[in-house]
């Protein structure tokens, strides 16, 4: 097939580029206006103004599927969040439909339903409308093979546009800023966390795995639609993730300090002021929060059981 895959040169993207060239795929890849790149196979994008549907349609011709890995963290001037989560993604989504772009695999993330913040918020109505553009409505969640439904258009008629939606719960892998964070926080004897990050539970999963389940959708799952959840095999608490990447790379225990609950918010607040930061509001309200899923499904989408959070750093910090 030929697919365009957004935000191709990003850390998801990269890894999500080379496992479908590995399955003898075309990857045509989304790059950024001022990339400089020499393969013919790149395609100028923009994801902050880049809202309307004739801008992509070009884009388009020949396409056969549509990869979305494009995500920012937080608001900024650069990557507007409402641009690059929702406007963008629906002007991308309205022009596959005109297309006839026959498949569409759109990398969303776990925990945004019942969130208020941004993040959530403006995943969630990209989320919506590219299930509308199916027929599938805002409620329509896979738990399996069992689940496959007949993509329909908004009127009833049929459409030959069918979607499937990941959400994988925190993502781990070389080229992550999350995971740098992580492996860096791993390294320190002596670690001061957030209260609400270290009691929320994660349930860590490999790029590779994430990456793998893109071509399974393209390739032997490409009849599955809906959301699907995408985590790894146990959860656990952030603290305790900590703990296990630190054993991983080999070190004793570390002693962890829990931050006073004014301090952390006084943080945040102060990294709401700095933009260029990971750390603000919403990441605390993010981060705070359980982030866990049915390990089931991806396993059943793989074909295998995905990596354990006990072997991140061998499988997946490469």
């Amino acid at each position: 097939m030929h697919i365009l895959l957004t935000g191709s040169t990003g850390f998801i993207g990269h890894t999500v580029a080379r496992a479908l060239t590995q399955a003898g795929h075309t990857v045509h890849g989304g790059v950024s206006p001022t990339h400089r790149g020499t393969s013919a196979l790149q395609v100028p994008m923009d994801f902050a103004h880049d809202t309307n549907a004739a801008t992509w349609l070009p884009r388009l011709q020949g396409i056969d599927a549509v990869v979305n890995a494009v995500g920012v963290l937080r608001d900024t001037r650069a990557r507007p969040i409402d641009a690059v989560h929702r406007d963008t993604p629906i002007a991308l989504f309205n022009a596959c439909a005109q297309a006839g772009v026959q498949r569409v695999v759109h990398i969303s993330a776990l925990g945004i339903e019942g969130s208020a913040t941004r993040y959530a918020q403006t995943k969630l109505a990209a989320e919506r409308h590219l299930l509308s553009l199916t027929g599938q409505g805002s409620g329509s969640k896979n738990v399996g093979a069992q689940s496959i439904q007949t993509p329909q258009s908004p009127q009833g008629t049929h459409s030959p546009l069918s979607a499937a939606i990941l959400r994988p719960s925190a993502v781990y892998g070389k080229g992550g800023d999350s995971s740098a964070l992580f492996m860096n926080l791993a390294r320190l004897p002596v670690a001061l966390f957030p209260g609400p990050v270290l009691d929320a539970r994660v349930q860590p999963v490999s790029v590779h795995d994430l990456a793998d389940a893109v071509v399974a959708l393209l390739g032997p799952a490409i009849t599955q639609t809906g959301v699907i959840e995408c985590t790894g095999p146990a959860a656990l608490t952030m603290g305790a993730f900590i703990a296990s990447l630190r054993q991983q790379l080999g070190h004793g225990p570390a002693k962890v300090l829990r931050m006073p609950q004014l301090l952390t918010h006084l943080s945040a607040r102060a990294g709401d002021a700095v933009p260029a930061s990971p750390w603000c509001s919403e990441t605390l309200a993010m981060l705070g929060n359980d982030n866990v899923g049915n390990p089931a499904v991806l396993e059943q989408l793989l074909g295998r059981p995905a990596v354990h959070y006990s072997q991140l750093v061998a499988s997946a910090w490469r």
